[in-house]
């Protein structure tokens, strides 16, 4: 599907970017790979790794609706990773996390159309269902808008979907990190916020193989939402710091005990599959008749029980403090 193809990648110089290059030049042969962010000195670093001919390096901000339609030219897939994702930034910063994540997905939306791209996947977050904080309230209203940009594209080729999933383990900003530093500058001990809190954990390979079998999936308008494991916060804590005492620190801002990716009050638009689930738009495309219980690749899914929700705290599938130790080694 992507060999001799143009693929953008908004918000590329960040762990999404790096695996999501990696795995495009190991397994298809691109026509381009175009890095599009605002910081120099992380594009100067990812062309030491991926100096191969096919890859373009694109200084730029989503925020900016011009240079999108100049990057977006002759693009066949975009993947809209550029977002402000920090929970408590998001929080003190209100503004600047509209100005990216709201303004910034209309920009995107607005690029792709004008430039005829085939097929646009904005990554979404577990924190845009049932949203307590800025960031997800932003992630929320961005996925409503790539879910009508199919819609405003008329009759133009342009479809939009969505990817949500949650935690990804080892991914810049997340908290295992911040427990390595810690473990490596000699704690006693780790911080907790909450000892009942869970949270959905992804590796960033499974993310990038959900978003590449996503776009021979979507029809436009779906928003995808992976079935992968929930944690303990404690359990996480023990994996990396076997040992080590749990100091309790509090809830930060925004956040909350336990992630929701299919809210109870979309179960009557939420189809499960053998391996995901899928939100179905709550709007009616005009001239077009979308059959969500067949997606492209042919596979069949069922609508859920009503008030079904999908929650890291109600979760069939914990992982153990061994297994999270494991997936660490394969991040």
């Amino acid at each position: 599907m992507f060999n001799n193809k143009s693929i953008l990648i908004t918000g590329g110089t960040g762990s999404f970017g790096h695996k999501y290059t990696q795995t495009l030049l190991q397994r298809y042969k691109p026509k381009r790979i175009i890095i599009f962010s605002r910081d120099e000195l992380k594009q100067y670093e990812m062309q030491q790794r991926f100096d191969q001919s096919c890859m373009r390096y694109f200084i730029g901000d989503v925020r900016d609706s011009d240079r999108l339609k100049q990057a977006f030219k002759d693009v066949d897939f975009v993947i809209h990773a550029a977002a402000m994702k920090q929970v408590p930034a998001a929080e003190y910063n209100p503004m600047e996390c509209i100005k990216t994540n709201i303004h910034g997905a209309e920009n995107v939306i607005k690029a792709a159309i004008v430039n005829n791209v085939q097929k646009v996947i904005a990554l979404s977050t577990d924190k845009a269902a049932n949203p307590i904080n800025l960031y997800g309230a932003t992630k929320l209203a961005s996925d409503k808008l790539f879910t009508a940009a199919n819609n405003v594209v008329g009759t133009g080729q342009t479809r939009f979907s969505a990817v949500r999933y949650g935690n990804v383990v080892g991914s810049r900003g997340s908290v295992v990190p911040y427990f390595k530093k810690l473990i490596a500058d000699g704690a006693t001990s780790l911080p907790i916020t909450h000892p009942d809190m869970t949270r959905f954990w992804i590796t960033l390979q499974e993310g990038v193989d959900f978003v590449l079998k996503n776009f021979e999936r979507m029809q436009g308008g779906e928003i995808f939402v992976p079935k992968i494991p929930s944690i303990k916060i404690t359990d996480l804590a023990s994996a990396y710091g076997s040992g080590l005492e749990h100091e309790i620190v509090g809830i930060r801002p925004g956040e909350k005990m336990h992630e929701i990716m299919c809210p109870g009050d979309d179960s009557h638009h939420t189809i499960e599959f053998d391996d995901h689930f899928v939100i179905t738009p709550s709007i009616k495309f005009f001239g077009k008749e979308m059959n969500y219980y067949i997606n492209a690749l042919k596979e069949k899914g069922k609508l859920v029980p009503e008030g079904f929700e999908y929650h890291s705290g109600n979760n069939s599938h914990f992982l153990t403090v061994d297994e999270i130790t494991k997936l660490d080694s394969l991040a």
